[in-house]
């Protein structure tokens, strides 16, 4: 490990710390063995910085540790979240939060010790019985009128890893000025500051009755209940992922008229091993094995599955061969959007202040869409937080029909202020259900859209950067392609640049237009004369850069063409990797 005395000795004077009677015996044998070990690497790794409270919260292995999720560091954070509710309401009374959590190890734990501390300060938590999507989290603070919230999970991380996500009173994830606040407030904390002894005069269990709120907020999101009549026995096999989505899914879909409903029993199992999937990340063909195989057995319409906190879908349809093919984030989305369009259209239930929001680096397909059907659409910045920014700010003006992203999530309705797979898997199968009803399947709907709207193909290159010098080149690369921003693309002439943190957009003639986003963000975006579109940015909350690349191909006229349109797609999408030294 080359010459780390300096940073041992650090790691070894902030690990003492923990050996006092502050942190439980658990934590301190734990600490003591790090110390005492030849190999320092764990002390390392587990004392070298402080987990950083983000402005989505926190997320980290767990264990003991500064670096690491662990009571004592969820702890200070939450102390850190009350004190800045107190300074934003002051002298307001009856001050609550909801807290809820998903299927992780120790996700209860840090729940509960977030109601604690919450109640400790005189402020009210709402805390769930047991797990619960994220959506129903984000539901529970507008429903109860709460002035905030927190989630323990980690979403579709893996199973070393535990979260906690920050919400404030329109249920969304929290944005400027209070996350920057709470920031600032987490980071004054110390361990000594920490109130964790539970005021249980303060604390409420809450659960079946918000359930039934939430299926009834879902019910809403529902288009056309006589075509769900009509295909009630469509076949649906579904998937928990061992997590949150396994009652509340099934009883959503059975609410709205399905009546053949199958779950993989494996993974209706709750468990924060997560025993059958390398991964339970939605994205991953892999997670779907278990789903497809049951599909297969049941001749089943389609699969669908939820990550374990549940806010993320994945569907997996037939293709016209019969075959199980994954529908990607994108065409997901894309899906959504025509039918929404559609259907509303034909009820007579479209109207003029409808409006959908899609993230910057989502699909260009949907915009398509959206112009030729004369509704309007906005871009946002990746995160759900800046879709429920949008509903936000048009509330009361006008009517959010559905917004989502390329990473699987999607919100049909404005009840809820982040994504939703109980409502998105609802309507996926009514979207089944209506393709059915006309002797076709999602893949064929898929198929009609990309006649309708021209065809494209889109794929995310991932590079992954470790560390401090991982760090400090991700930054490099930004700097390099913002001083020589890319000419030519895969062969293709760029005409347009934009870059979101000086907010400018060049085109190919020089001239400089401002962009129009609520704040900075450091992403880059080039578009060529043939309408391919390369997005970059840095991930915030993994060490790597994300490249999201577009490409048409306006030779599709049938679903016959999607094969050769396809490979001549992964063709150009090589010359793009190529072309920016991704191969």
């Amino acid at each position: 490990m080359g010459d780390n005395r300096e940073l041992i000795k650090q790691c070894e004077e902030r690990a003492q710390q923990w050996l006092t009677p502050a942190f439980d015996e658990e934590t301190r044998n734990e600490v003591k063995a790090m110390l005492e070990a030849e190999d320092k690497s764990a002390l390392i790794d587990a004392f070298y910085q402080n987990l950083e409270f983000g402005t989505g919260g926190l997320r980290g292995v767990m264990g003991a540790g500064t670096n690491r999720m662990n009571k004592y560091i969820v702890g200070m954070a939450t102390q850190g979240f009350a004190n800045y509710i107190l300074k934003a309401f002051p002298g307001e009374e009856n001050l609550s939060v909801v807290v809820g959590h998903d299927c992780r190890n120790n996700s209860r734990l840090f729940a509960e010790t977030v109601a604690a501390i919450f109640s400790a300060n005189g402020i009210k938590a709402y805390l769930f019985e047991g797990l619960r999507p994220t959506p129903e989290i984000s539901f529970a603070i507008r429903q109860l009128g709460a002035k905030a919230g927190v989630n323990v999970t980690a979403s579709h991380n893996p199973k070393e890893y535990n979260g906690y996500k920050a919400y404030w009173s329109d249920g969304a994830q929290v944005l400027a000025p209070h996350d920057k606040g709470i920031i600032d407030e987490v980071n004054k904390v110390t361990i000594d500051d920490v109130k964790f002894e539970a005021n249980w005069d303060k604390i409420k269990i809450i659960g079946g009755e918000m359930d039934y709120d939430y299926m009834t907020a879902v019910h809403s999101a529902m288009i056309d209940q006589d075509v769900i009549n009509r295909q009630k026995d469509l076949n649906i096999v579904y998937s928990a992922m061992h997590g949150t989505g396994r009652v509340i899914v099934p009883l959503c879909l059975r609410s709205w008229g399905f009546q053949n409903i199958n779950v993989v029993p494996e993974q209706m199992v709750v468990d924060g091993n997560f025993p059958t999937v390398v991964s339970p990340n939605p994205e991953n063909a892999e997670a779907m094995t278990l789903g497809m195989k049951l599909g297969t057995k049941l001749n089943a319409d389609l699969v669908v599955a939820t990550d374990p906190d549940a806010d993320r879908l994945a569907i997996v349809c037939r293709d016209d061969k019969g075959e199980w093919m994954i529908i990607n984030g994108n065409q997901t989305c894309m899906m959504f959007c025509y039918y929404i369009i559609e259907n509303k259209k034909k009820l007579g239930k479209l109207k003029p202040t409808d409006f959908l929001v899609k993230t910057i680096v989502t699909t260009e397909v949907i915009a398509e869409i959206a112009k030729k059907n004369n509704v309007e659409l906005r871009d946002c910045y990746t995160g759900f937080k800046w879709i429920a920014r949008e509903i936000a700010i048009s509330e009361g003006k006008q009517d959010y029909i559905g917004g989502g992203e390329e990473s699987f999530g999607f919100l049909p309705y404005d009840k809820v202020r982040d994504k939703d797979a109980p409502a998105s898997i609802c309507l996926i199968c009514e979207i089944a259900a209506w393709a059915k009803d006309q002797g076709k399947t999602l893949y064929d709907l898929l198929m009609q859209i990309y006649q309708e709207y021209g065809f494209s193909k889109e794929f995310t290159v991932n590079v992954v950067r470790p560390g401090k010098t991982g760090a400090d080149e991700i930054k490099q690369m930004m700097a390099d392609f913002r001083a020589n921003p890319p000419q030519k693309l895969g062969g293709s002439k760029v005409i347009l640049w934009k870059d979101y943190q000086a907010l400018t957009s060049t085109k190919a003639d020089g001239t400089v237009e401002k962009l129009d986003m609520p704040t900075t963000s450091n992403v880059l975006q080039w578009f060529c004369d043939d309408n391919t579109k390369v997005s970059v940015r840095p991930s915030g909350t993994e060490p790597k850069i994300k490249f999201y690349l577009e490409v048409k191909d306006p030779s599709f006229k049938c679903a016959g063409c999607y094969e050769r349109c396809s490979k001549a797609a992964d063709e150009k999408i090589e010359a793009i990797k190529k072309s920016l030294h991704l191969d």
